[in-house]
């Protein structure tokens, strides 16, 4: 009898320090996930000082968009602060020249990370997009707006974009693009021509989250528009030659 009772003391004083060896276990597991979220925040904010290969990227998007004229070299100098603070003004976020999650987002560069974690299982690694729609948003891009300044060429691959998004169109690249009387490229033939480096860049920004139209679904030309219709439609932004409505 005694011999029982001393092996269930035994047997108790070891699940006892087995439950709080586990609960040891996981308040250190827990703390140290939020030490690693804690560095991953703070891994994800791009100041003055940074350096590296997003900086890079920073400045390669920027400079293309006509905000920059700096080196791309990597480095996040006062040219690059002065940048990105243009770049949150135009998009109406905070413009304290600080890359955190809303610029990095209005960058496109949430879904490019998430791309290089090959999260998207597209094979152009362009936000879930294939590298053949990629390739003919581009054509339709350069067919509607290769005159257009750039943010004028990525607002209309956006609103391509926003289309496919959309219940009201087809939910595809190739079905907006390709939907009777949706774009003058395809009448006359232009969705044809080989889109040049500048209207694929386009694409891939648009599809990279870029959205200067601010989720617009139409885009015309003033001056050359002939359907009633598209006047009635809400204005969002004018770029270029082309007005964005919704």
């Amino acid at each position: 009898m005694k011999k029982s009772l001393k092996i269930l003391a035994v047997s108790l004083s070891l699940a006892a320090a087995l439950s709080v060896g586990a609960a040891f276990a996981a308040e250190r597991h827990a703390a140290t996930g939020e030490i690693a979220w804690g560095m991953a925040e703070e891994a994800a904010v791009l100041k003055q000082g940074s350096t590296g290969s997003e900086v890079r990227t920073v400045q390669t998007k920027l400079k293309r968009w006509g905000y920059y004229t700096g080196s791309v070299d990597g480095i996040y100098g006062s040219q690059t602060k002065k940048a990105v603070v243009r770049f949150q003004q135009k998009n109406g976020l905070t413009a304290d020249g600080i890359v955190g999650k809303k610029t990095f987002e209005a960058l496109g560069m949430m879904n490019e990370a998430a791309n290089a974690g090959g999260s998207s299982g597209s094979t152009s690694g362009t936000n879930g997009y294939t590298s053949s729609d990629v390739y003919l948003l581009a054509r339709c891009i350069y067919g509607e707006a290769r005159g257009e300044v750039y943010e004028g060429q990525v607002a209309v691959g956006a609103v391509v974009l926003n289309r496919v998004k959309s219940p009201s169109f087809p939910n595809t690249v190739s079905g907006v693009i390709y939907q009777k009387g949706a774009f003058t490229a395809v009448d006359d033939g232009q969705i044809n021509l080989t889109p040049n480096q500048t209207a694929i860049n386009a694409a891939k920004d648009a599809m990279n989250g870029w959205d200067p139209t601010y989720g617009c679904l139409y885009y015309y030309n003033p001056v050359t528009a002939t359907s009633s219709w598209i006047f009635s439609r809400e204005t969002v932004t004018t770029i270029g030659k082309h007005v964005f409505a919704i």
